[in-house]
């Protein structure tokens, strides 16, 4: 009979005490949830809400003036036939798939050239990593705009040579060779994440490599990508969506009209244009969609496709 109140009493204490923790962990959970109010409020107001309007939106007919009209599929269908849409397809596409790959291409050979321990490595770090906090912002943009301008430094340092430059930003030709070169230049984020991939790789591999008579280059192709590629793979799929939503720099090179003859014209800057230059809100809304269909297109292909080609040393 001892042994059976002993395990009553047992279980009552234990009982006591899980009562006790769950009302504890509900105390923690209150405190967790205040504390996570604010940023929930702001998900459904700023982030979630906006996107479950806009997405209504891209079946209506809305000019911010008259409440929307439901029209059913009629804005994705205009798309079809939209000739200066799919224009903006092709000078969207052609940013990303030549500035892009040319950006990383830099940004991993400054690294590799910074990983060799220079003096005052912190210095140069900091100068190279400068344009990306700025390259996405008007001023650098109006500068971009005055050096390849028809009377620019460029053409000025050209004019030394006895050579007439052209207009780069006024000739369709090269106008969005000069908005891709700006990209190119703010390399610096992803530098500084090559850098620290590079102070990573165990140095007992270089030395083993050594040992057996490969090149610079073997190494390079050999140890240094492989065990670089995740790092790649991240910039690469960063780059890819931040290059897609690139506006300000054609905004402000162009003058907000994509020119010249629309070589400049990204498919942001005919949102824009579509949505707060001519009221067509429910259009512009349903662009913005196919914006993020076609950004999460392309994120799936590259994690797909990294399966074949991203090393992960475990």
């Amino acid at each position: 009979m001892s042994a059976i109140s002993e395990l009553s009493s047992l279980s009552r204490r234990k009982g006591k005490a899980t009562a006790e923790e769950k009302k504890a962990n509900g105390r923690d959970n209150k405190a967790a949830y205040i504390f996570l109010l604010p940023w929930l409020v702001g998900l459904v107001a700023i982030t979630i809400g906006p996107m479950v309007m806009s997405l209504y939106l891209s079946f209506t007919d809305y000019n911010l003036l008259q409440p929307p009209e439901w029209t059913g599929a009629d804005n994705f269908i205009r798309m079809l036939s939209d000739a200066r849409l799919h224009n903006s397809l092709r000078v969207t596409f052609t940013y990303v798939f030549v500035g892009v790959p040319l950006q990383l291409a830099v940004a991993l050979l400054i690294a590799l050239v910074l990983d060799k321990g220079l003096r005052g490595l912190p210095f140069y770090r900091s100068v190279f990593y400068l344009p990306s906090l700025l390259g996405g912002s008007v001023a650098v943009a109006i500068l971009w705009k005055q050096i390849f301008g028809t009377t620019g430094l460029v053409n000025q340092v050209l004019a030394m040579f006895g050579i007439q430059g052209p207009g780069w930003i006024s000739d369709p030709g090269t106008a969005l060779g000069s908005i891709i070169l700006l990209h190119v230049w703010t390399f610096g984020a992803p530098m500084i994440i090559f850098l620290a991939g590079l102070r990573q790789i165990p140095v007992m591999y270089y030395e083993a490599a050594k040992v057996d008579g490969a090149t610079t280059l073997q190494q390079f192709w050999r140890i240094t990508m492989p065990m670089l590629s995740p790092i790649i793979f991240f910039n690469l799929v960063l780059q890819i969506i931040g290059s897609f939503q690139s506006f300000t720099q054609a905004f402000i090179v162009s003058g907000g009209n994509g020119g010249p003859s629309d070589s400049t014209m990204f498919f942001t800057l005919y949102l824009y244009q579509k949505g707060f230059g001519q009221f067509d809100m429910g259009y512009a809304s349903a662009m913005a969609w196919v914006l993020l269909l076609i950004i999460g297109v392309f994120t799936a292909i590259n994690f797909i496709a990294s399966k074949y080609w991203v090393f992960y040393d475990d």
